[in-house]
């Protein structure tokens, strides 16, 4: 299986509802490295996996949502602790959505499996990796 991966990264504000997070129910902030990494068993045409401009253009927007934002106030994730995992899904839906209108172009087609991962620091990181 080819693969390749795109970057980009968010700073994010948010609280927790649950005892289970101790301290951190407590407004917070987070700085989020996005990785996106697309999976498909043959290149397409051009011997590609994805075109990088149009994944990174994609990325770039979805982050952009929530960048510089207090995911508390953000009416889609109402009601959800906005966990690092959570935020995974959240990306790989909108990644998904985006392959699925044709938005990384003729390459996007042939792409079989999404993987997200959020890396809070150097050594904490969650995901989540789903075929399309």
């Amino acid at each position: 299986m080819y693969q390749l991966t795109v970057r980009d990264h968010m700073m994010i504000a948010h609280s927790f509802q649950s005892p289970t997070f101790g301290p951190a129910q407590n407004l917070h902030g987070a700085t989020y490295v996005v990785d996106v990494t697309f999976y498909r068993p043959t290149l397409d045409g051009d011997d590609l996996v994805v075109d990088i401009g149009a994944a990174s253009e994609v990325l770039a927007e979805i982050v952009a949502e929530f960048n510089l934002s207090n995911l508390d106030e953000h009416p889609d994730l109402a009601g959800h602790n906005t966990t690092t995992e959570f935020m995974a899904g959240v990306v790989h839906q909108r990644m998904a959505a985006a392959i699925a209108t044709g938005r990384l172009g003729d390459s996007g087609s042939g792409i079989a499996r999404i993987g997200v991962q959020l890396s809070e620091s150097h050594i904490a990181w969650a995901g989540y990796e789903a075929d399309l």
